[in-house]
């Protein structure tokens, strides 16, 4: 039998829990909106391409939280994520404070790994907390979006270091 404080404790984590979801919940769903700004202002054609590719996942990892949600019995419900509005406005700012090119592309590659970087910690941390309070589906679905937000960086950081960064150091 449990004891009270753990009971406790056990409710406050979970509460802590889906308050994170709602924030990444709201995350998804505001960059889902900003990836095509980012694709239409990126130059290199390999760029374009990963966000666009990008958008299409963020989309399925949307829906991928919705059946997160659905699991824990939950509405799916999104609360302002402050840090993400930061990043995407940040995002935003280096795309209109270069002009278009390569040395605006580095930039917005700049701007879309800190907001991979953001998914990373937060997806890595809430399947860890799945994990722990036993949610096993919950686990798989969020690590399945930790991979695929594992892989855009990796994506990024190859567009960067076979394409974009050399070119713009010769613009």
């Amino acid at each position: 039998m449990k004891t009270k404080k753990e009971e406790q404790m056990k409710s406050s984590l979970h509460e802590l829990f889906l308050d994170e979801l709602k924030d990444i919940y709201y995350a998804e769903n505001l960059l889902a909106k900003t990836l095509p700004e980012m694709a239409e202002a990126s130059t290199a054609a390999p760029l374009k391409k990963a966000f666009q590719g990008h958008l299409k996942e963020t989309q399925n990892q949307i829906k991928r939280l919705e059946q997160v949600f659905k699991l824990l019995d939950e509405k799916a419900e999104a609360k302002k994520c402050d840090a993400m509005e930061g990043l995407i406005k940040e995002a935003k700012s280096l795309i209109k404070d270069n002009e278009a090119g390569l040395t605006r592309d580095v930039g917005i590659i700049i701007g879309a790994q800190k907001v991979e970087h953001y998914e990373i910690a937060a997806y890595g941390s809430l399947a860890t907390l799945a994990d722990l309070m036993g949610h096993t589906e919950v686990k798989v679905l969020l690590g399945e979006t930790l991979i695929e937000e594992k892989a855009t960086d990796e994506k990024l950081t190859e567009v960067a270091l076979n394409f974009v960064n050399e070119k713009a150091a010769a613009e």
